[in-house]
């Protein structure tokens, strides 16, 4: 199975292992990612002002070029495979714009010089493996099974909200990364922020305000007896990962958590080396956790 895929603008360059990690693990389950020839940033945001038209119209010629590239795959339509959480979310909810409201459509296709009706299928990653390619042929291709390891899934906001116009999962209680690591071999640990927001991007403004947020988070996630917490979002990631230092100097007794997107662990699992997957970039390592778990050298 062929499927059109935006890397979009981070895994292209600070979350390489992500986009490394996704498409690996993907082939191995028969899925091959096909970057877009054309793509452009997906806006990162989506804007909160109604009628704030032009903040679409970078998603909108993403979703149109998408639609142009991508041939009819299955029943459903032209689909398009997106990783990261955010970029899954502002082209998700663009292509409800573009198929549901006409005015708006209208404008937004003059802008762009497009014709686009908001007929793509936008599927994240999970719902690929949950909804197309199933957990029972994950279960086939596991190698190296994740056993012993406990692996708290973070969904963060993106992922799952808003929850009428996203519906990957139930917004309060999600399951799938869950049921996906119990596939992997892995202890799967829910623990009560896993849907809670990591600071987002206040991180630009306050980093003081972010740390405290996914300190939160991390928290949490440790007092449940997680051993390493995996995400779909690179500003999750970095947020969780990068001020760990900040938060031993603030916070007595934080002990540090490795965070690793979801597909690395995936990956691993398949019996894949982790070249490409940038695990020495993480700050902090993972390594010395996966070698006592045997899923590196």
């Amino acid at each position: 199975m062929k499927l059109p895929y935006f890397p979009g603008c981070t895994l292209r360059n600070k979350a390489r292992g992500f986009d490394a990690s996704a498409r690996e693990a993907m082939a191995i389950l028969g899925v091959e990612l096909v970057e877009l020839m054309h793509w452009n940033c997906c806006g990162a945001t989506f804007p909160l002002v109604v009628d704030n038209l032009l903040d679409l119209t970078a998603t909108a010629r993403v979703l149109a070029e998408a639609r142009a590239e991508g041939p009819a795959l299955s029943s459903e339509g032209v689909q398009l495979a997106v990783a990261c959480a955010t970029c899954y979310n502002v082209l998700k909810r663009t292509n409800l714009v573009m198929r549901d409201n006409q005015e708006k459509r209208e404008k937004i296709n003059f802008f762009i010089e497009k014709d686009y009706a908001g007929d793509l299928q936008i599927r994240h990653l999970l719902e690929v493996l949950r909804d197309q390619v199933g957990f029972e042929a994950i279960g086939q291709a596991v190698k190296k099974p994740l056993k012993g390891l406990k692996v708290a899934s973070y969904y963060g906001c993106m992922l799952l909200r808003p929850s009428d116009e996203i519906q990957l999962d139930d917004v309060e209680n999600p399951r799938v990364m869950e049921d996906l690591f119990r596939t992997l071999g892995a202890e799967a640990i829910v623990f009560p922020h896993r849907g809670e927001c990591c600071g987002s991007y206040l991180a630009v403004k306050s980093a003081d305000v972010a740390m405290e947020f996914s300190y939160r988070v991390l928290s949490s996630a440790s007092r449940a007896g997680t051993e390493v917490l995996v995400s779909s979002c690179p500003l999750c990631q970095f947020n969780l990962d990068r001020r760990q230092g900040q938060m031993a100097q603030v916070y007595g007794g934080f002990r540090p958590l490795p965070v690793l997107y979801f597909t690395q662990l995936m990956g691993l699992a398949f019996g894949m080396g982790p070249d490409g997957y940038e695990l020495d970039k993480h700050y902090v390592d993972p390594r010395p956790l996966l070698r006592d778990k045997g899923l590196i050298r």
